[in-house]
């Protein structure tokens, strides 16, 4: 059997890739604290160099990269789509006689909630010429909403719903300008409890069947047996940020700048930044909101002394003057010359590194030796393999820079030389989404732990000492449609931002076999403006060394633990 695995493009050219923080990054065997000024002592997101021995001795055995996702799941229901792939529907693709349900356990599916958030795959198989089958999946999502609907699937509202104690039938119809029709209709089958069910999938364009595929949907419940937390992390004080939807943090003088983009979760509510004074952890309390005008997608945020800077997918780098930490001033945009898109920012020694998506797609390289005062000295640019590709984040370590460059992959460059920074290595994946990384040393050995962004994605472990041969040993999953986020490492352990999963912390003193030793979840379904999109919960973390871990939720705001 032949398997491909295809994301939804719809999802990622909309608000994927303006979803990303940027975690600690040192460069240097003496690191300065995450927090980035002396009077917040931290602990450094590389950890100390050489901070896998004992007990790793640096041994281990080169895995099979398959990509993100766990290969083909196989047929995902006992139902099926009757018309095959190019037949007319004389009933219309909503006709119950579409599906085929004969098999199923339809009293079963009186299980299915009401209100619930989905993640829904769709299984796609056809035969080829050969007589081989073809298969493919990928992942939707879903929301179902009893009273004050519509509900929503496949990222639009539902417009024809059934739904019974044994039948479930959700359907969207869109009508083209030129007066065509495109259908796509969902079939319950059964449903062996309130947390998934399974089904058949068709779309129709024109009244003509060019897609069928079998289904199951696994709600984003806490996983099975989990409680709230687990392995002594807890939660110290919880904050709402109004502003636009929460996407990064950055703590510094005893501050926290969330920064917000302006639409995506919560349309309409402008983007910008908000500050809080977190003196007392328990207690945060809001200082002061910035919104520019015309500068409202702003993503990630990073400072260095009395500069802080704000990566804007409007108008590039904003640099604030954060003298007084509670009233940040702005001092200027950069690059001065025309405005870029920039993703993400960080600050390594006098490096300031800005993450460009689309259109620039590269990596700009300013000194910040006068913080206020950046001087753009290189702009890194690669050959781009797809419409997607783009500097998406970056990790500083030892005079090397690890880009996570989305469809490109991850790439290492050698930046030691502001005159010659050039590429050294790279590593890609089937479905690239290299989304984000960390590097530190193990057993001598430098090793990046690298996250994709898209359903599936998950945590690889990368032994990266030769960066023109990279190879992974090890790896770390979560449920198979979720999406990993942030990753930041602080000594021997991984405090990760896992979306739907909330944050997860593994012990990685031997890399080959990443162990959670704790978790928080803190998505709930019935979180205030939650909703039933792949790239919503935990988003932004940050572990300054002041003995506390912040996290940005996409809903619930600004969440502050203790740390282990």
């Amino acid at each position: 059997m032949l398997f491909s695995s295809r994301s939804s493009c719809v999802l990622f050219a909309t608000w994927g890739l303006l979803l990303s923080a940027a975690p600690g990054c040192r460069d240097s065997s003496q690191p300065t604290p995450d927090a980035g000024v002396p009077s917040d002592s931290g602990t450094s997101d590389a950890g100390p160099s050489d901070s896998g021995t004992p007990p790793w001795d640096g041994t281990y055995t080169v895995l099979e990269e398959l990509g993100d996702g766990t290969g083909d799941p196989g047929v995902l229901s006992s139902c099926a789509v009757v018309p095959q792939v190019g037949e007319s529907v004389a009933g219309g693709c909503l006709d119950p006689a579409m599906f085929d349900l004969s098999a199923c356990d339809a009293p079963s599916l009186a299980n299915v909630p009401k209100d619930g958030i989905f993640h829904v795959r769709l299984r796609e198989e056809s035969v080829l010429a050969d007589g081989g089958v073809e298969g493919s999946y990928y992942t939707v999502t879903m929301g179902l909403i009893g009273d004050g609907g519509p509900s929503r699937f496949y990222y639009a509202p539902v417009t024809h719903e059934e739904r019974d104690g044994d039948s479930l039938l959700l359907g969207i119809q869109k009508t083209s300008r030129d007066g065509g029709s495109t259908t796509t209709v969902l079939a319950g089958c059964e449903a062996r409890s309130n947390r998934y069910f399974t089904g058949c999938f068709a779309r129709c364009v024109n009244g003509r069947v060019v897609e069928r595929a079998t289904a199951d949907a696994d709600r984003m419940l806490w996983r099975e047996g989990e409680q709230e937390s687990s392995g002594g992390l807890h939660l110290v004080s919880e904050t709402y940020v109004a502003q636009g939807t929460p996407l990064d943090i950055y703590v510094a003088k005893n501050h926290a700048y969330v920064v917000s983009a302006n639409a995506y979760l919560r349309p309409g509510k402008p983007g910008g930044i908000s500050v809080f004074d977190v003196t007392d952890r328990r207690h945060p309390v809001l200082e002061k909101v910035i919104s520019l005008p015309d500068d409202q997608l702003w993503n990630s945020v990073w400072t260095k002394g009395d500069a802080l800077y704000v990566a804007s997918q409007d108008t590039g780098i904003v640099v604030f003057d954060i003298s007084n930490p509670a009233d940040p001033k702005f001092v200027r945009r950069v690059p001065s010359s025309a405005p870029l898109a920039v993703h993400t920012v960080l600050v390594d020694g006098d490096r300031l590194y800005g993450m460009g998506l689309w259109p620039s797609s590269n990596t700009l390289v300013f000194d910040v030796s006068k913080p206020l005062e950046p001087v753009l000295l290189q702009r890194l640019a690669f050959p781009l393999v797809g419409p997607y590709d783009g500097a998406h984040d970056a990790f500083a370590y030892q005079g090397k820079l690890y880009i996570s460059h989305f469809e490109g992959g991850l790439k290492v460059v050698d930046v030691a030389d502001p005159n010659d920074m050039k590429l050294v290595g790279t590593y890609t994946y089937p479905n690239t989404t290299a989304h984000h990384n960390a590097v530190g040393t193990f057993a001598g050995r430098t090793i990046v732990f690298e996250g994709g962004e898209n359903h599936g994605a998950h945590l690889r472990v990368l032994d990266a000492t030769d960066p023109a041969h990279i190879v992974k040993i090890g790896e770390f999953r979560m449920r198979p449609t979720t999406s990993i986020h942030n990753i930041l490492l602080v000594g021997t352990r991984l405090y990760v931002a896992w979306y739907q999963e909330g944050v997860r912390v593994l012990d990685v003193s031997n890399p080959t076999k990443p162990r959670q030793v704790a978790y928080y979840n803190t998505h709930r379904e019935t979180d205030p403006e939650r909703t039933e999109d792949v790239f919503e919960g935990a988003i932004g973390i940050r572990v300054p060394g002041d003995g506390y871990v912040y996290v940005v939720d996409s809903s619930r705001g600004l969440l502050i633990f203790n740390q282990l």
